[in-house]
């Protein structure tokens, strides 16, 4: 991610919420799920999209979540996810770790509010 420069913090959510109704029908309650999990008790939480991704950020740490949505699966990607306690299961490359959510029972899971819990513990992409 070193070449890509990060994404501008938008002034509000206002962009991500546009994102989420553009995502598949069949994934909208899933988007809709973890943007309220990811912002929950988070006030100073910046947001951004970029390449059709909504990003979620740290003014201190950086761009710590990032969430793109496929045709039939959403990818939660954990910029310092490398770093967790119980890393998310895929990606092998820097610190990034993601997982892929095909349900609304996969995205209201234990392990995913732990990882997005861990996520404003650990330096993002900045």
């Amino acid at each position: 991610m070193t070449a890509r420069k990060p994404p501008e913090p938008l002034k509000s959510h206002a962009e991500i919420e546009d994102w989420m109704r553009r995502v598949m029908p069949d994934l909208n309650s899933i988007v809709t799920h973890l943007d309220e999990l990811i912002r929950e008790n988070r006030p100073e939480l910046q947001f951004a999209v970029k390449w059709k991704k909504a990003y979620y950020g740290l003014p201190d740490l950086g761009w710590i979540i990032e969430m793109v949505a496929y045709d039939v699966s959403v990818n939660v990607v954990f910029l310092g996810g490398a770093d967790f306690a119980s890393p998310p299961p895929l990606g092998d490359t820097d610190r990034s770790r993601y997982v892929k959510v095909k349900t609304l029972e996969e995205a209201q899971g234990p392990e995913m509010r732990k990882w997005i819990e861990q996520a404003p513990r650990v330096p993002g992409w900045k």
